[in-house]
């Protein structure tokens, strides 16, 4: 059964950030083919929060949530490793990251729109493509 983990960015251990990175650039550049700087200098940073599900030391899935100026939370790095997709611990994750009331936002991928509408979200402005050309739009939730 995997293990939910919770941690803001100072008290991640190495391990546990190379584990989160790796499974980020595995599908998100590597999947998705989509090459742009994964580290942007926010993961350490002590108010972002971590959240992961980990099963036999390895990162199955994983968010993050930033603090945006205004004190509007940002989810973002929404990622599934192939072999747990279909198991629903994105939705698991999406439901722990809104434990923290306020507003939030996040960009999503156009084709997963339906999956955050579930949690509240709504579509704000058109549909853009991002830097490597996939179709994306901003949505949010508020208080």
């Amino acid at each position: 059964m995997p293990t939910l983990h919770d941690a803001t960015g100072p008290e991640l251990t190495a391990a546990e950030l190379h584990d989160i990175l790796r499974l980020r650039v595995d599908v998100f550049v590597v999947e998705q083919k989509a090459a742009y700087p994964e580290l942007d200098g926010r993961d350490l940073l002590p108010d972002t929060r971590h959240l992961w599900f980990e099963d036999g030391g390895a990162v199955l899935a994983y968010l993050r949530v930033l603090l945006d100026p205004g004190g509007i939370r940002r989810i973002g790095r929404v990622v599934t490793a192939a072999p747990a997709r279909g198991a629903g611990l994105a939705a698991r994750l999406m439901d722990a990251a809104l434990t923290i009331p306020g507003e939030y936002v996040l960009d999503a991928q156009t084709y997963v729109q339906g999956f955050y509408a579930r949690y509240g979200f709504v579509a704000e402005g058109q549909e853009y493509l991002d830097d490597d050309g996939i179709p994306h739009i901003k949505m949010r939730r508020r208080p």
